[in-house]
């Protein structure tokens, strides 16, 4: 009986199926580890677009690698369309990424992500349209980006760091802290509040339109008093 020996290729191939496999398993369980609401590895595996959103990233990532750019592209738009979320296949991505809910999230080319981040739905870690090359951000491990927030640029996000809901973030964010706002500014470090920001934390979080409106208001109450006084 002849026996086939499995080409280079084919091995290659092996081992890769077999990490996707072993990463999803690990996806699963973060999932269940930081989601009250997933009462199964089940109802994981077959209703989380989050996780169907980065189990095929790591396929497009492995096909970007070796260069089949169209390909990884094509399964990245595949699950943009079937997920809500957008994620390039050359955004390089940790283990125990968990993305909640998920729509609307756009990861970009350049992104750099650590182990155990979390990403709400609407986050955007984007480029400003200005640089070029390393043009997104970084994300260290264990960083948490709230609902909606947009980090733009080619910055680091520090280890174990919160992005406020909404928040957009233009600069360097430290290890340790909580930042908050539009643009956004350290609120806490290490735990502690920083002395100008002691107003504002994840839930107190300034309108900078409603402050705009404010400032109008206050200048055409103002203009109607200086005229009323002309006229007497």
């Amino acid at each position: 009986m002849i026996k086939i020996q499995p080409t280079q290729a084919a091995r290659r191939l092996a081992q890769e199926v077999k990490r996707i496999v072993e990463e999803t398993k690990e996806d699963v369980r973060v999932i269940r580890e930081r989601d009250p609401a997933a009462k199964s590895d089940v109802e994981v595996l077959l209703s989380y677009s989050g996780l169907h959103a980065i189990t095929a990233h790591r396929v497009s990532h492995a096909l970007y690698k070796k260069e089949h750019f169209l390909s990884a592209r094509l399964i990245s738009q595949a699950a943009k369309f079937l997920t809500g979320i957008e994620i390039h296949p050359g955004a390089t991505i940790g283990r125990g990424l968990f993305i909640d809910h998920g729509t609307g999230v756009v990861i970009g080319e350049t992104t750099e992500i650590g182990d155990n981040c979390t990403l709400y739905q609407g986050v955007t870690l984007g480029g400003t349209g200005k640089e070029t090359g390393k043009r997104h951000p970084t994300l260290k491990d264990n960083v948490m980006v709230g609902a909606g927030a947009k980090i733009l640029g080619a910055f680091t996000i520090g280890e174990n760091s919160k992005i406020a809901a909404n928040a957009v973030v233009l600069c360097e964010v430290p290890d340790n802290c909580t930042a908050v706002g539009i643009p956004a500014k350290v609120v806490r470090r290490g735990g502690e509040r920083v002395n100008d920001n002691r107003d504002m934390d994840q839930t107190h979080i300034p309108d900078p339109i409603s402050a705009e409106l404010a400032k109008l208001a206050a200048r055409i109450e103002e203009l109607e008093r200086a005229k009323q006084e002309d006229a007497t």
